[in-house]
């Protein structure tokens, strides 16, 4: 295969790891990762994510990497919630069962959260975030939105509130995926229990409709292509 640019783009996977360990860094991890540092985390900082699929599952673990002390998560699903327990959520809110803006507060004593990571890309997790945000917070948005993304009067205190917006998708070079391998050569955290189901590439009509669907507990589905007798693909 010919890659343009490949070394400006390409990094070395270091043999002790594992392709179902790396297999996140390039997209997902890249971003999670990329939303706790615009966030400009610091030790000591509380907060929340909002959503936890792939991306928002190694946006809390990015949280907690960079510093984070308390790490508060929101999503609908349960089989995320008990991974983002696992992986690195103090507290995690069952959207269907609690208020999640409400619910943050509460936890927080009113003060609200230092930053809060929106990972879904929805208007509603977008102002939910802004809500839950202490004067002077950092709103880190990873979503990708569609349609009219606004910002409510009072959720943005006026314009008073001294609130930092910043996105983020993707950081990429060769020198990221680096630092990223680096993270999971150390140990210091593993993204294997993300990959939840694997099929061969002549299954993947069935695992994306599994996927499309979320069915079974999915996070993320490998593909790997089927090796005939002989080892050739």
């Amino acid at each position: 295969m010919r890659i343009p640019d490949a070394m400006v783009n390409l990094a070395p996977i270091p043999d002790e790891l594992t392709d179902e360990q790396v297999l996140m860094c390039p997209d997902i991890m890249s971003t999670g990762f990329g939303g706790a540092e615009s966030g400009a985390i610091r030790i000591g900082d509380t907060v929340a994510v909002f959503a936890q699929g792939p991306i928002g599952l190694c946006a809390a673990i990015g949280a907690k990497l960079s510093g984070a002390t308390r790490i508060i998560t929101v999503d609908g699903v349960k089989e995320r919630l008990e991974m983002s327990r696992r992986l690195a959520a103090d507290l995690a809110f069952d959207y269907r069962e609690h208020d999640p803006v409400a619910a943050i507060l509460e936890a927080t004593g009113g003060r609200g959260v230092d930053v809060a990571i929106e990972a879904l890309g929805t208007p509603e997790t977008f102002e939910s975030c802004l809500r839950v945000l202490r004067p002077g917070g950092t709103l880190s948005s990873l979503g990708v939105y569609s349609g009219k993304l606004a910002l409510p009067v009072d959720a943005y205190a006026a314009g008073l509130g001294d609130h930092t917006i910043v996105s983020t998708l993707c950081p990429g070079g060769k020198e990221r995926m680096r630092r990223l391998l680096e993270v999971l050569r150390s140990g210091r955290t593993d993204l294997r229990p993300l990959v939840t189901h694997r099929f061969t590439l002549d299954r993947i009509e069935e695992a994306y409709e599994l996927f499309g669907h979320q069915r079974d507990g999915v996070l993320k589905v490998a593909i790997r292509p089927a090796i005939c007798q002989g080892g050739r693909p």
